[in-house]
C-alpha cells in the first residue's frame, strides 16, 4: 500500500490568486480553521525557502496539535513543498512531506495536496477525514477575500 495521501479540489480562481491567498496569514489560518466555536488556531509563517510555518490548533489551549513546516520549495504560483513535523496530543511526533500544487484548470485552479511518509493507514485516514474541511474553509476564505477586493489588490 502506498504511504501517500492525495486530495484535490478545483477552486474557481486563478492559480496566482489561490497561491497568494494560501500563503497569506488569513489563508493559512483558514486552512487549519475553526470547525467549532472553541477551536484554537495560532499560526506564524515566514514564507521563503528555508522559512517556517508553525501552527498550533485544537479543541482548547491545553490540547493542541502542532505542525512545524519547513519551506523546501516555493515556486509561485505552481508549487509548495514542506518538510512537516506533527506533534500530536499524546506528545508523539510524525515526520512527513507535504506538497501543494496549484494547476490551471478550465474552472480555475486544481489545488492538490499530497502527503508522503505518513507511517500507517490509520493515520492517513485520520488526516484524510480532516482535509476536505480544511479545503472547504480555505475556499470560503478565498471567496470572502475576492468579494472584499474583486480587483485582487
Amino acid at each position: 500500500m502506498s504511504d501517500a495521501l492525495r486530495y484535490e479540489r478545483v477552486i474557481a480562481a486563478a492559480p496566482e490568486a489561490v497561491f497568494d491567498a494560501f500563503t497569506s496569514a488569513g489563508g493559512q489560518e483558514a486552512f487549519y480553521g475553526k470547525d467549532d466555536s472553541g477551536w484554537v488556531v495560532r499560526s506564524e509563517s515566514d514564507v521563503r525557502v528555508g522559512g517556517t510555518w508553525t501552527i498550533a490548533f485544537g479543541p482548547s489551549p491545553e490540547r493542541l496539535y502542532r505542525h512545524h513546516h519547513l519551506f523546501e520549495v516555493i515556486d509561485r504560483p505552481r508549487r509548495i513543498v514542506l518538510a512537516t513535523t506533527e506533534t500530536r496530543l499524546d506528545g508523539t511526533t510524525l515526520r512527513f512531506r507535504t506538497e501543494f500544487e496549484f494547476a490551471e484548470h478550465a474552472r480555475g485552479t486544481a489545488l492538490t495536496m499530497l502527503q508522503r511518509g505518513i507511517p500507517t493507514s490509520e493515520l492517513r485516514e485520520e488526516h484524510l477525514r480532516g482535509v476536505p474541511h480544511a479545503f472547504d474553509r480555505f475556499e470560503r476564505y478565498l471567496a470572502a477575500r475576492s468579494a472584499a477586493d474583486p480587483l485582487g489588490r
